[in-house]
């Protein structure tokens, strides 16, 4: 029975490359994705864009590409990834442009492109937000991005093409792995069961290194050999969607059923109904299965019809983040800490700041768990204490003020505090609609090296 081997190379926009390339070098995989989309980077892209038209796409594109190319210069490893973000065609261009500058040939690369709907925004203005169900319209001042997830059938359709190199915006993660499997096994759309099948793998991959034990590492608890040499994940499907996942035996990290249950929760809301745009998939009866050292294998995932909508994540600008830090030591440090806290709390009233909200938080103290565990943890008094103050505010004016008010501190509040650093960020947050999905048909590009 064919099975084919899909390797995952990022789990988010910043990920290391190293564990990526390691898995092209050995020539282990058919395929590798690479998941570099957030709910709100893709915003960020599309107001970079609209200050630089060639831009948009992944801050790292450029620097993974380059190593990405020189692997396919050995091994012809399919490449599938989302790094197009807000700008799908300048990234394939880009690429095209570094694989001719490497001296590659015989290369297809494709971007798929649909997911975009600013421009018809006007529509869907009355939908209700998921978030507040309140009315999109409400936001449509501050609004600067809108892309719909869209599913796998646009890689399936540059696969069908020829593409070695498949550059996509916003669609749904674990479509970066089902397209492939569509493609390569002649899955039809409407046979749930095995799309399922293929979003429990994408789903698995979608995170890259956490299913091989990164952020499951938990020193004495649940211990993972050789963190620091991390390998990523391998996804060994075959035409009937029996699933392993296992790793590069000479990577560090681990491969095991605890691993791999944690992962299949992550974000998982409902498991009778994980909303995809190819099916709604069910995991309520999956079962995973250790067939021996890194190796696991999952069963029991199904699927059903999808629910014929397309989920839109709205970017818009939402407020400032005014931030303000500095440390006390010695044994005082609590006091003298919560002390700096009310002045700056005192001295923003003064000035006339005006914020949405206030946290004051005891780093190391209360700024994780807040008053619930805090007080029985801060009987032993510690001898070292982070104070950060940070203001959602309305205005880059007022939120400015906080970081000058921590830092004034130096030599307007308490003895003894160090290392102050203040920041000022402009916030974009996201809302999300619901649209039917014939309104976000997918566009399929090509271009030849």
């Amino acid at each position: 029975m064919k099975t084919i081997r899909i390797g995952s190379g990022a789990g988010y926009g910043g990920d290391r490359i190293e564990p990526a390339i390691d898995l092209m070098n050995h020539g282990v995989l058919d395929y590798i994705i690479f998941e570099c989309l957030a709910e709100r980077t893709i915003a960020l892209a599309q107001l970079e864009k609209l200050s630089a038209p060639e831009k948009g796409y992944n801050p790292l594109f450029e620097v993974r590409m380059a190593r990405i190319l020189a692997a396919l210069q050995h091994r012809r490893t399919k490449v599938i990834t989302n790094m197009g973000a807000a700008n799908p065609l300048a990234a394939a261009e880009k690429a095209v442009e570094m694989a001719r500058a490497q001296g590659l040939v015989h290369l297809k690369i494709a971007a798929v492109t649909g997911d975009d709907l600013l421009p018809q925004l006007e529509r869907y203005l009355d939908e209700p937000v998921i978030e507040t169900g309140r009315p999109l319209r409400e936001l449509q001042a501050d609004i600067v991005s809108a892309n719909a997830y869209l599913g796998c059938a646009g890689i399936v359709e540059a696969l069908q093409g020829g593409a070695d190199i498949v550059i996509t915006g916003r669609v749904a993660d674990p479509a970066l792995v089902l397209g492939p499997l569509v493609y390569e096994f002649g899955w039809s759309m409407q046979d749930y069961d095995r799309l399922g099948k293929g979003t429990i793998a994408g789903h698995l991959l979608e995170c890259a290194g956490q299913v091989t034990g990164g952020y499951f590492c938990d020193p004495g608890v649940k211990d993972v050999p050789e963190l620091w040499n991390l390998g990523f994940p391998i996804a060994q499907v075959d035409e009937e969607g029996h699933l392993v996942i296992t790793k590069l035996p000479q990577s560090g990290g681990l491969v095991s059923e605890q691993t791999v249950k944690e992962q299949i929760i992550y974000e998982l809301q409902d498991p009778a109904q994980y909303f995809t745009p190819d099916c709604t998939a069910d995991f309520q009866y999956v079962s995973v299965a250790q067939q021996g050292e890194d190796r696991v294998a999952v069963s029991g995932a199904t699927g059903q019809a999808p629910n014929g909508k397309y989920k839109v994540s709205v970017g818009y600008q939402d407020c400032f983040i005014g931030e303000g830090q500095i440390s006390y030591g010695g044994s005082t440090a609590l006091a003298r800490a919560k002390l700096a806290g009310e002045v700056v709390k005192k001295r923003l009233s003064a000035v006339g700041c005006r914020y949405d909200e206030l946290r004051i938080d005891l780093m190391g103290v209360d700024s994780l768990y807040r008053e619930q565990v805090a007080t029985p943890m801060m009987a032993g008094m510690p001898c070292e204490v982070r104070l950060r103050v940070a203001a959602r505010c309305r205005s880059q004016q007022d939120a400015a003020l906080v970081g000058n008010e921590v830092e004034a501190l130096y030599t307007n509040g308490p003895a003894g505090g160090g290392g102050a650093v203040k920041s000022l960020r402009k916030i974009v947050s996201v809302a999300s609609i619901l649209v039917p999905r014939e309104d976000a048909p997918h566009f399929v590009h090509y271009w030849e090296v």
